[in-house]
């Protein structure tokens, strides 16, 4: 499946799992297209391997770890005050600037060679 916003790097274990990491920070109008990419490979592993997610320690074969921040920027008008030479500051708005989402896949090999298989475009 080809992926517009999401670029994985893969890190192996000793025992063939491994995890993959992307990192996409997008403009607040392509937020829905990057959630619908994320969507798109999370449904993918809840079909493939519905033995997850969860602590690969404990038995699943796979695990993920999503997290999200957004950059903002605050408009201030700002008033000198020369006699007592201070500064003040009023917030007139917010404007979010961009998003950005991380996402981690971890598994066992059967895991990481089919989402290499799917996701991942040989570099041959």
């Amino acid at each position: 499946m080809a992926l517009s916003y999401l670029t994985f790097d893969f890190s192996e274990a000793d025992d063939g799992g491994g995890s993959f990491d992307a990192m996409a920070s997008v403009a607040p109008r392509a937020l829905p297209a990057l959630e619908e990419e994320i969507a798109q490979v999370l449904d993918w592993a809840h079909a493939t391997f519905p033995d997850g997610p969860g602590p690969l320690d404990e038995g699943f074969v796979w695990d993920l770890d999503l997290q999200a921040t957004s950059e903002s920027s605050t408009q201030q008008r700002v008033r000198y005050f020369p006699g007592a030479r201070r500064f003040e500051r009023e917030s007139v708005g917010s404007e979010t600037l961009r998003h950005t989402l991380t996402l981690t896949l971890a598994g066992h090999a059967d895991f990481c060679e089919a989402f290499r298989d799917a996701f991942m475009e040989d570099d041959a």
